[in-house]
């Protein structure tokens, strides 16, 4: 078959252009996945007990963005649920991000002094970070920037990133801020959700359009040959007149000419016991404890009902391609050197009319799943409508 795209990646970005070149341009697509499996970071799959679970991580849909809900919804039903973390402090519970009860469990002593402070100063609801705080002449909100950051970031983040929480770029920390409310969910977007059958059924979904062909466990170096030279594009060995829109890791592509941009994995350990519950929570954070980072119970998040449950640890570490266990580079990290690395290889991107480089990877970027679909959609808008 003649293919007018060929999309590398079939993770959330990759998935969304094909539907759309495909369902709004009537185009040819080819797809193609060096896993074993559609949707990327997003996969979920039903495990031997029939436990539905997320295979790196829990992922919960949420945005304010009404177009890109809309757009989803015309391939799932939605199960309501907003998710909730706690962090394990000094062995309390502690909604995270850190908010009003965080300050009452952790701080009782100069709580209401602090809320008083907080209410006064910022809007309901406001979002701060914990650098403002650090940065506060207020000898109580001084203090409690310290304690945020030395009990919520500093641990968690050397686990997570493997340096401190400075040593990153803010976006990533700020993240997590503290909120001025009592409102304990992780999210406040408008829309949030599960899709009712999971992340996979919903992409499989998407894919339906026989428009699309999808090419599993195949790495794009095995078809495609790029003349760097001449800025043109091989598909088994003829060149391809289409164009190729690229979702991976763009040092990559351009066989890592200035060095490897560096990522952290997650490996993630499963186990399912024969009880109802293991914890109180959907996920618990461990800032300061164990080499883990969070425990996620999967029961809570999907709505199942049955009398196993599964429970999830993770672990960061470096991203390592030679690694089956470490092979999904999860986290861009975001610092002043790495975004100047990521610039060089931006510039030679920008060298090709012919070949477009989009999502996280590609990117170098944190982005979230609404995020990624809304990228998407307007780039066949903005570029093909």
């Amino acid at each position: 078959m003649s293919y007018d795209f060929i999309i590398v990646g079939a993770g959330i970005t990759g998935i969304t252009l094909a539907e759309q070149l495909a369902s709004k341009l009537d185009k040819k697509i080819l797809l193609i996945e060096k896993r074993n499996h559609i949707g990327g970071l997003c996969y979920d799959f039903n495990n031997e007990d029939g436990i539905l679970i997320h295979k790196y991580g829990p992922h919960t849909f949420h945005t304010d963005s009404t177009e890109v809900h809309r757009y989803l919804s015309s391939f799932t039903n939605w199960n309501m649920y907003s998710h909730k973390v706690v962090g394990s402090i000094d062995g309390i519970l502690v909604p995270l991000p850190f908010n009003l009860i965080s300050i009452d469990k952790c701080l009782p002593e100069d709580a209401d002094k602090i809320k008083s402070i907080l209410i006064d100063k910022y809007d309901v609801n406001e979002k701060i970070s914990v650098f403002e705080l650090l940065d506060s002449d207020n000898l109580y909100l001084n203090k409690l920037g310290k304690y945020v950051y030395e009990n919520v970031y500093l641990h968690y983040n050397e686990k997570q990133w493997n340096c401190k929480p400075e040593d990153i770029d803010k976006s990533i920390i700020d993240r997590l801020p503290i909120q001025v409310s009592y409102d304990c969910r992780y999210h406040t977007s408008i829309y949030q959700g599960i899709p009712s059958k999971g992340y996979t059924q919903m992409f499989e979904k998407m894919l339906l359009n026989p428009n699309i062909d999808l090419l599993l466990e195949t790495d794009y170096h095995d078809l495609i040959d790029i003349d760097y030279e001449n800025k043109e594009i091989y598909y088994k060995q003829e060149l391809f007149k289409g164009e190729l829109i690229f979702t991976g890791m763009i040092d990559e592509f351009f066989n890592y000419k200035y060095g490897h941009l560096p990522y952290r994995a997650t490996v993630t350990i499963n186990e399912t016991l024969d009880k109802t519950h293991f914890q109180q929570n959907a996920t618990i954070n461990y800032p300061n404890d164990y080499h883990f980072t969070r425990i996620t119970e999967y029961k809570y998040i999907t709505g199942q009902q049955i009398d196993k449950t599964t429970i999830q640890f993770e672990y960061p570490s470096e991203f390592n391609p030679n690694f089956e266990e470490k092979n999904m580079p999860a986290y861009p990290i975001i610092n002043k050197e790495n975004v100047k690395l990521y610039e060089k290889y931006k510039k030679l991107a920008n060298e090709y009319d012919n070949i477009i480089f989009i999502g996280r990877c590609a990117e170098y970027k944190y982005l979230d799943m609404d995020n990624a679909v809304d990228n998407s959609l307007k780039l066949v808008k903005e570029r093909y409508l």
